[in-house]
C-alpha cells in the first residue's frame, strides 16, 4: 500500500499542487473531447436526414480532438514555463491562436453555406475551439490585463467573422457574447491556477533560501568574531616581529623584549579564538528552543515545544541538545512537508535527559544522498555517552529521539 501512495506522499507541496494543476488541465481536455467533440456526432446520429452525410460530423470531431490535444501541450509547456523551468512556449502560443482563428473561421463558414443545419452545432464547436484556447493562451501571459483582452480579442473576432459571413447582427452579437462569456470563466480560471502554483513554487523557493541565509548569517558571524580577535592581534604581532628583526640585526638586547611580547600575544590571541570557537560550537538549549519555535511557525507549521525541566541541566548537556534541535529544525524545513512538529524535553530530577522532536509530512524515501548532520550529532552525544534514534514511525511521521544519561548537576555525578 506504501507503494502505491508514496508518490504523492513524497512530493513536496509545491509538487502536489502542481501534479493537481496538471490533473485538472488534463480533465480539460477530455472535456473537450467529450462535450463539444462528440456534439456533431450526436447531432448527426438524431437526425435521419444527416446519417447519409456523416463526413463533417466525423471531420468536425477529429478537429475538436486535435484542437484538444494541441491546447493539452501548449498548457503542459505554459506550466513549465510558470514555475521556472523552462521559456515561454510563445511561438506555440501563436500557432495555438492563429489556427483556432482559422478552425473558428471554418466552422462559421460551414453554417453559413448551409452544411451545418441542425442549429446547436456551430455555436458548440465556436464556444469549445474559443474558450478553451483562451484559457491556454492565458497561461503564456503575466499580466492580468492582457489576460482579459484574450477573451474579449476572441469575441471581437468571432463576432467580425459570423458579420462577413454573412449572418445577421444578431447572430453575430451572439456569438461574440457567448465567446467572451466563456472566455472570461476560463480565463480566470486558468489564471487563478497559474497564480496559485506560482506562488506555491514562490514560497517553497522562500523557505530554502531562508534556511540558506541561516547558514550564511552564521558564517558572517563567526567570520567576524574571528577577524576582530585575529585582526588587532597579528598586526601587532607582524609589527613587534619585524621591530625585533631590526633590534636583533643592531644587536640591541630590547630585541629579546619584543620577542617575549610576541610571544604573549600570540598566546594571548590563542586563547581568544579557543572562546570564539566555544562560543560558536556551545548552542545555548533555550535560545535553540526558542529559535526552533519560530522560525518553524513563521515557516507556516504548528511547532508546540514542550520544556519543563525538574533540574538545572550542565553546559555540556545543554551545547549537544541545543545542536539536536537546531538539526531536527533544519531538516524539518528542507526535508518533507510539515504541518505540525511537536518538541518535548524532560529532565528528571533523576534519570536521563530526553529530547524528542517529531513532525508529521515525512517522506518514506528520502530524496538525495543522506547527509552527515545525524552523524555528528551521535558523536556528540556520544561524548556524553548519549545515544540518538532518528526514522519513521508510521502515518508519514519522523520522530528524532536524543538520550543523555544523567551526569552532573552543579558539578556532581547524579547517576544514570
Amino acid at each position: 500500500m506504501s507503494k502505491l501512495t508514496g508518490w504523492w506522499k513524497n512530493r513536496s507541496t509545491a509538487g502536489k499542487v502542481e501534479l493537481y494543476t496538471r490533473g485538472s488541465f488534463l480533465l480539460f481536455v477530455i472535456l473537450e473531447i467529450l462535450s463539444f467533440g462528440a456534439t456533431p456526432l450526436a447531432a448527426a446520429g438524431s437526425a435521419a436526414a444527416e446519417r447519409s452525410s456523416f463526413a463533417v460530423p466525423l471531420t468536425l470531431f477529429l478537429l475538436m480532438c486535435a484542437h484538444a490535444a494541441l491546447c493539452g501541450v501548449l498548457t503542459s509547456k505554459a506550466l513549465h514555463w510558470v514555475v521556472g523551468r523552462r521559456e515561454r512556449p510563445t511561438r506555440l502560443a501563436v500557432a495555438t491562436a492563429v489556427l483556432t482563428g482559422v478552425c473558428i473561421v471554418a466552422v462559421l463558414a460551414l453554417r453559413a453555406t448551409g452544411h451545418l443545419s441542425h442549429a446547436t452545432v456551430a455555436p458548440t464547436i465556436v464556444a469549445g475551439l474559443a474558450w478553451f484556447t483562451s484559457g491556454s493562451l492565458v497561461l503564456c501571459l503575466r499580466s492580468v490585463r492582457r489576460m482579459w483582452y484574450v477573451a474579449a480579442a476572441a469575441a471581437l473576432a468571432t463576432g467580425l467573422s459570423a458579420l462577413g459571413l454573412g449572418m445577421s447582427g444578431g447572430k453575430a452579437v451572439g456569438y461574440g457574447v457567448g465567446v467572451l462569456l466563456g472566455g472570461l470563466f476560463f480565463g480566470a480560471t486558468c489564471g487563478f491556477s497559474a497564480w496559485l502554483l506560482r506562488t506555491v513554487y514562490e514560497l517553497d523557493r522562500s523557505r530554502e533560501v531562508q534556511a540558506r541565509l541561516a547558514v550564511a548569517e552564521e558564517r558572517l558571524r563567526f567570520g567576524r568574531d574571528l577577524h576582530d580577535v585575529m585582526g588587532r592581534n597579528l598586526a601587532v604581532i607582524a609589527l613587534k616581529s619585524e621591530l625585533a628583526v631590526q633590534l636583533a640585526r643592531r644587536e640591541r638586547p630590547e630585541a629579546v623584549e619584543q620577542m617575549i611580547e610576541v610571544q604573549r600575544i600570540a598566546r594571548e590571541s590563542q586563547r581568544e579564538v579557543r572562546d570564539v570557537v566555544r562560543g560558536y560550537r556551545e548552542a545555548d538549549l533555550a535560545v535553540e528552543l526558542e529559535g526552533a519555535r519560530g522560525v518553524l511557525n513563521a515557516a507556516g507549521m504548528d511547532c508546540r515545544v514542550d520544556f519543563r525541566p525538574d533540574r538545572e541541566l550542565a553546559s555540556e548537556v545543554q551545547s549537544a541538545l541545543g545542536w539536536v534541535v537546531r538539526e531536527a529544525t533544519t531538516n524539518v524545513l528542507r526535508h518533507g512537508d510539515a504541518k505540525r512538529c511537536r518538541i518535548r524535553l524532560t529532565a528528571p530530577a533523576s534519570g536521563p535527559v530526553t529530547l524528542v522532536v517529531e513532525n508529521d509530512g515525512a517522506p518514506e524515501t528520502p530524496a538525495g544522498q543522506p547527509g552527515s548532520g545525524l552523524a555528528g550529532l551521535r558523536e556528540r552525544l556520544a561524548v556524553l555517552e548519549g545515544t540518538l534514534e532518528a526514522g519513521l514511525v508510521g502515518d508519514g511521521r519522523f520522530r528524532l529521539r536524543a538520550q543523555i544519561p544523567g551526569r552532573r548537576l552543579d558539578g556532581l555525578e547524579v547517576g544514570a
